[in-house]
């Protein structure tokens, strides 16, 4: 809205100032500084509302220490990471950008579908909440949009290297291509899987890049929602890969760091960078009340929520195979769950009696029962978490 009013003062009025909003930079900054002041100011209300309608978290005994005392804390706080993000992006993005509306549409589906999932649990006294089936149905109908929008928009396009052309020069294509990490040829285009076995189903690509999306936003968005389970663990590891997505997004966005790269140049995919900044002041305002003791949990309303849009993000910058190494907190607590459900069960065929990998699932519950306390696990969750980030930043020159 302010982006939309002070680019048409400034065309058309020369305002003084006026001129700073052109500068992504600019609008990024505040973005990030304004949802961090909303997280950190409005927060306190929303807690304050939650207790009075008594959304309080119910914890069900698991034999962790220190669980019993986290009984009544409100949930249901990624209605403060929500909020916060939505409002400076309405300010200072540009609201006609396919990506931007992408990722508010993904901000708002998600989140009603954790909310959805918090109220069943809360108001219907029912611990399962939304049945499981129908999450899936609804992180596959969003993977299934973005994946058409993002396949079909004339929009949604790229420059890559030609010999001889600049790459600023260089015409803008229509193609669903990536980048596939550590590798120096590598480009991959999802239409030559195809192609491959027979040239004329160049036009059906989205039959496999559709799919490919709905997987990645169905997993990550399982995977964010596996390791909200001690206060502050989420939250602290999105903000960290959303970040790295920011850098991402940031230099594929501009041509001259995209040329020096030698990575896809995404016309208009700067703009993610705004929403990068406020979904990072978000997360860093809801951590302020989150970190141990946590005074109020984000619930599936939040954790869902940031699956997806981190999900659609790496999808939008041509990211989305760098996704195990840079959501390796999120894989790694997914993968755990799979192999002790997976264990459990075969040995259970096998020898009659169900035997475990992990004393618990996910995998910082296993470190609790191990007698970690809950913040030396979240920090050194962190600290894994920057390195895996600090290594996806370093695959866009690494080859």
């Amino acid at each position: 809205m302010l982006y939309t009013l002070f680019d048409f003062l400034d065309r058309m009025y020369d305002l003084p100032g006026a001129s700073l909003f052109r500068f992504l930079s600019f609008r990024a900054a505040l973005a990030t500084v304004i949802s961090l002041l909303i997280g950190i100011v409005f927060g306190r209300s929303v807690i304050d509302f939650l207790k009075r309608k008594q959304i309080g978290e119910t914890i069900r005994d698991l034999g962790l220490e220190g669980q019993t005392q986290k009984a009544g804390t409100p949930t249901m706080g990624g209605l403060i990471i929500i909020g916060s993000t939505l409002i400076p992006v309405l300010l200072f993005a540009d609201l006609t950008n396919i990506y931007i509306q992408l990722l508010i549409l993904s901000t708002l589906w998600m989140g009603v579908i954790g909310f959805i999932d918090d109220y069943i649990k809360k108001f219907k006294n029912d611990k399962d909440g939304l049945k499981g089936k129908f999450k899936v149905l609804g992180q596959v109908i969003l993977g299934g949009v973005v994946g058409a929008v993002l396949y079909f928009h004339p929009h949604v396009t790229l420059k890559k290297e030609v010999e001889g052309v600049l790459l600023k020069d260089a015409p803008e294509i229509k193609a669903v291509m990536t980048n596939i990490p550590f590798f120096k040829n590598n480009e991959l285009d999802y239409t030559d899987l195809l192609t491959s076995i027979d040239p004329s189903l160049a036009h059906l690509g989205w039959l496999i890049f559709i799919p490919v999306v709905i997987f990645i936003v169905t997993a990550v968005s399982n995977g964010a929602n596996l390791t909200d389970g001690i206060d502050g663990l989420a939250a602290g590891s999105s903000a960290i890969i959303m970040l790295a997505l920011l850098v991402m997004a940031w230099v594929s966005g501009n041509f001259l760091f995209a040329d020096y790269l030698n990575i896809f140049y995404l016309p208009r995919v700067g703009e993610v960078v705004v929403f990068s900044g406020a979904f990072i002041g978000a997360l860093i305002g809801f951590m302020w009340y989150n970190t141990y003791p946590a005074q109020v949990f984000m619930g599936d309303t939040g954790s869902l929520t940031i699956g997806g849009v981190i999900a659609v993000i790496a999808i939008i910058v041509r990211k989305e195979l760098l996704v195990p190494v840079l959501c390796g907190i999120f894989f790694a607590e997914s993968l755990s769950v799979m192999l002790q459900v997976g264990y459990f069960k075969y040995s259970r065929k096998k020898y009659g009696t169900g035997r475990r990998i992990f004393l618990m699932a996910p995998l910082h519950h296993h470190y609790q029962k191990k007698g970690y306390h809950e913040s030396k696990i979240v920090m050194r969750f962190l600290i894994v978490g920057i390195l895996l980030a600090v290594l996806s930043i370093v695959t866009l020159k690494i080859r």
